[in-house]
């Protein structure tokens, strides 16, 4: 069953309006009629709902909420601080992190990115409408944000707000992933740091691990930065979530 998102003014009592691309979506490329069912989320309260098509106009969809739904997301919030790579493989990672559940994704400037990025706010924009298809086609119950590029040196404040920060770090030989996660079994808040290409300098480690992140190693192989997120994301919801 496909899923949409709207906005809290779309909805007015048992009613959801569905407008512009969405809309069209859905009576052009979809062809879906009248009495046909969708789930809809509310962008500004994580609301689920299962609807039911009742008309379609030139530019508008009118569904009837039949019921309340359960949520999709995860029980744990994980943000993805990501050191900023070769932005098709940005793409992948923003797709495949949402896909799993992700909360918010932040891309950090580091010493070792080989790209730095122009135009900025239309590449945030390219990127959060990657995050909202891959919310749509996992129906997830939000979209995540994806903020704007930080500084590394400005997320040494940000992460002490989580109630675990993890580095996956290749030069870590001995603290495993799985070790330190079985220490943390109450809490609802990780940032999760991944280095770019270049890995992470080694200054750089150090103060994000003097500011309170724990170094980790993923295994005895080296990942790739899109391999790292992703499988450090799926560890972290195999040991919470399944």
């Amino acid at each position: 069953m496909h899923n949409f998102f709207v906005n809290n003014n779309q909805i007015e009592n048992d009613k959801i309006n569905i407008i512009d691309g969405d809309a069209k979506h859905i009576s052009q490329v979809l062809r879906m009629k009248k009495d046909e069912k969708i789930f809809v989320c509310n962008k500004d309260n994580g609301n689920r709902y299962l609807a039911e098509i009742s008309n379609i106009e030139k530019d508008k969809v009118i569904c009837t909420i039949i019921q309340n739904e359960e949520t999709t997301e995860l029980n744990i919030q994980i943000t993805l601080f990501q050191g900023l790579p070769k932005f098709d493989k940005m793409e992948m990672i923003i797709q495949k992190a949402v896909e799993l559940g992700i909360y918010e994704i932040t891309p950090i400037e580091m010493k070792n990115c080989i790209v730095k990025i122009k135009d900025e706010d239309k590449k945030i924009s390219r990127w959060q409408a990657i995050a909202e298809s891959a919310s749509k086609q996992s129906k997830r119950t939000i979209i995540p944000k994806i903020n704007k590029v930080e500084k590394i040196k400005n997320i040494k404040d940000k992460i002490k707000d989580y109630d675990l920060v993890l580095l996956a770090y290749e030069n870590e030989k001995n603290i495993s992933l799985k070790n330190v996660l079985k220490d943390y079994k109450k809490i609802s808040k990780i940032a999760i740091i991944i280095g770019p290409e270049g890995g992470f300098d080694k200054e750089e480690a150090k103060e994000l691990e003097n500011s309170g992140a724990k170094e980790v190693s993923l295994g005895k192989t080296i990942l790739r930065t899109e391999t790292a997120s992703i499988a450090m994301i799926s560890m972290i919801m195999y040991e919470f979530e399944l």
